[in-house]
């Protein structure tokens, strides 16, 4: 599956959820996809830590979609972040892997164990009972609406082939990023996240 063509039918259904993409392909490709900069995070240096900076946003805004999409090179930094997910079982957020089977940022490097690892396996290893894999753009279509629309965690393998360039970085600093991102949510959400002091004096 070719991973430009799954994010356009991925942007096309997104609505009013948010995305959080991982450094590398995945932040490099949604941003070629959509140009999108206020419903999504770019999370530069993630090092595998994107599904839980998304459970937290899962968790302060309960009734919006969260999808969370991770590099399998930033998987298997830290798998056992799995566990947290199963425990917390958040109905909103969804954990795309993106599988490509290399470090496709850093030159295409061969994963270690490529071929034999079974990141669904993993997953419903440690318990998670959502688990879907997908392998094609059919298999996508007819499979989102269970994968997104019907509640509970999910975790998703995405089977892409790696790109064969790299699909560039994204032109938003880490800062504006949080700001876009962060006041798109209060906006949606109905939460307040930044407070300036200027504005609102501590109580005393």
């Amino acid at each position: 599956m070719d991973l430009r063509d799954c994010f356009k039918y991925f942007a096309g259904r997104q609505g009013d959820g948010v995305v959080i993409t991982s450094a590398g392909v995945t932040s490099g490709t949604w941003w070629r996809t959509t140009h999108d900069m206020d419903q999504v995070f770019y999370l530069g240096a993630s090092m595998s830590m994107i599904s839980m900076f998304g459970a937290g946003i899962a968790m302060g805004a309960p009734k919006l979609p969260v999808w969370v999409f991770m590099g399998d090179g930033a998987f298997v930094m830290n798998p056992g972040m799995l566990m947290v997910e199963r425990d917390l079982n958040l109905p909103n957020l969804k954990h795309f892997l993106v599988s490509n089977r290399v470090y496709n940022a850093t030159g295409a490097v061969r994963l270690a164990n490529a071929k034999r690892n079974d990141y669904a396996a993993i997953a419903r290893a440690v318990g998670i009972e959502r688990v879907f894999e997908i392998d094609s753009l059919e298999g996508l279509h007819s499979q989102f609406d269970k994968i997104v629309s019907e509640p509970g965690h999910t975790f998703t393998v995405l089977e892409v082939e790696p790109l064969r360039e790299k699909p560039g970085g994204v032109p938003i600093d880490d800062v504006e990023s949080k700001f876009r991102f962060g006041r798109y949510i209060e906006k949606k959400a109905g939460i307040k996240i930044f407070r300036h002091p200027a504005l609102e004096p501590l109580n005393r």
